[in-house]
C-alpha cells in the first residue's frame, strides 16, 4: 500500500486571486513581511502495491486532477507497512 501527497499550484504566470485576497487580509492584520500568498490544492490517495506506482500517479494526475493548462504539480509516495 501506498499513501500518495499531490501538491497542486496555478503556475506562476497564472493570476490568483484568492491568493491576492488572502495576501492583502494578512497585510489588514498587520503582517506586512508576507510577500506573496498562492493559492493549491493537496489531495491525498492510497493505493494498493502496484509495480509502476510512478506511472499510475503521473497518469492519475494528467488525466483527472489537474489542468496542466494553468496548473503544476508535485507529488510524495509513502509506501505504507502493512
Amino acid at each position: 500500500m501506498y499513501e500518495v501527497k499531490v501538491y497542486i499550484t496555478q503556475k506562476e504566470s497564472v493570476l490568483d486571486p484568492q491568493g491576492q485576497a488572502v495576501l492583502h487580509a494578512l497585510h489588514e492584520m498587520n503582517y506586512p513581511q508576507v510577500k506573496n500568498v498562492r493559492i493549491g490544492k493537496y489531495i491525498q490517495l492510497w493505493i494498493d502495491k502496484d509495480e509502476n506506482i510512478e506511472k499510475t500517479v503521473k497518469e492519475i494526475c494528467d488525466k483527472l486532477l489537474v489542468n496542466d493548462v494553468i496548473e503544476v504539480y508535485k507529488y510524495e509516495i509513502i509506501p505504507i507497512k502493512e
